[in-house]
């Protein structure tokens, strides 16, 4: 009796799993992704270091945080309503980017992988 682990080997991917790969490794799928990451990351980015830093000054700078702006309405009060505005912007710019730059990437792959029958 073999063992198992020496001589089966798995088996190579099927045509349509190559054409996927394939798909995966074309140079406007990479596009593609890098277009993505180059938003996403940096946005990402923004928005962490804006809410760190809102935390940190509301810890660390409890003066600032708490000096009046007009009325009962602070700095940290503003602070912690832009932090809404923040996800809401970033939200409605990536919306924009993906329109205008990645969905219609996105729609040819997909169109070139319909009219393969991948889709």
């Amino acid at each position: 009796m073999s063992n198992p682990t020496e001589s089966d080997s798995a088996p190579g991917p099927t045509d349509r799993e190559s054409a996927y790969i394939a798909v995966l490794a074309s140079p406007e799928f990479q596009e593609l992704k890098r277009k993505h990451r180059n938003w996403v990351l940096p946005a990402t980015a923004a928005a962490l270091v804006f809410y760190f830093v809102y935390v940190f000054a509301s810890t660390y700078a409890v003066d600032f945080m708490s000096q009046k702006v007009f009325g009962n309405i602070n700095v940290g009060l503003i602070f912690g309503l832009l932090q809404f505005v923040a996800t809401f912007a970033v939200t409605m710019a990536y919306v924009r980017y993906a329109d205008r730059e990645l969905d219609p990437r996105s729609s040819k792959i997909r169109a070139e992988m319909e009219a393969e029958g991948l889709a």
